[in-house]
């Protein structure tokens, strides 16, 4: 629950801090701006209100790791919902309105995050699972999507150094294979999930694991 509290708290807090024009660059999500990743991340907030208020009341059928679907392949930005993100996100016009709507929404998601009983049953995309373990895996989403924020952003603050290691430890377990001592969580993480290609001395430390990667979490 802390963590997932940090590692969003984190990402708002970058949000509130980008300068109108970094809105119009690059995210290190294919084919979205970072007007359209902040877009995203009010419909990731919707969901956790969402997904907060619909309870389950039968045995949890996934945890924080099996709660990820692997895809085939990396987004291209062409899916139905993805394309619809950076109309959405042009609407609002100016920054300060989604700046203004991530505040509202994601201030309330992590204020019902904070109440909730982590033992607690949901709901969502036809799995069951702890609020505990739905938390848990936000704080992967959330890690890497901070990540995404300030690919091409040099001079914003990035993700805290405990929210990195949690969200490498998940991926760890989605994998069910750590990655190399020498890799930093931040490498591991953009490695693992296809957001950076690997280096040649990357690819050796990998070993076997790299036929395995990238990891396209859904």
């Amino acid at each position: 629950m802390d963590l997932f509290s940090r590692s969003w708290s984190a990402l708002r807090t970058a949000v509130a801090d980008l300068p109108d024009e970094d809105f119009e660059r690059p995210s290190g999500c294919t084919g979205w701006l970072v007007r359209d990743l902040v877009c995203h991340l009010v419909i990731d907030a919707q969901d956790v209100l969402i997904t907060l208020v619909t309870p389950a009341d039968t045995a949890p059928t996934a945890d924080a790791a099996t709660y990820w679907d692997l895809l085939g392949e990396p987004p291209t930005g062409e899916d139905p919902l993805d394309a619809l993100i950076p109309r959405l996100a042009a609407a609002y016009g100016e920054p300060r309105w989604l700046k203004f709507h991530l505040d509202d929404v994601g201030s309330a998601a992590g204020r019902a995050a904070g109440l909730a009983d982590p033992a607690g049953r949901v709901s969502t995309q036809d799995k069951v699972l702890t609020i505990g373990d739905y938390l848990s895996a936000y704080v992967l989403e959330w890690t890497l999507h901070h990540l995404d924020l300030v690919a091409h952003l040099p001079s914003a603050a990035g993700p805290p150094a405990e929210t990195l290691a949690a969200a490498r430890a998940s991926l760890e377990k989605i994998a069910g294979t750590p990655f190399p001592a020498s890799f930093s969580d931040r490498d591991a993480l953009l490695v693992g999930t296809g957001r950076r290609t690997p280096t040649a001395a990357e690819k050796t430390a990998l070993g076997d694991f790299a036929a395995q990667l990238p990891l396209v979490l859904g």
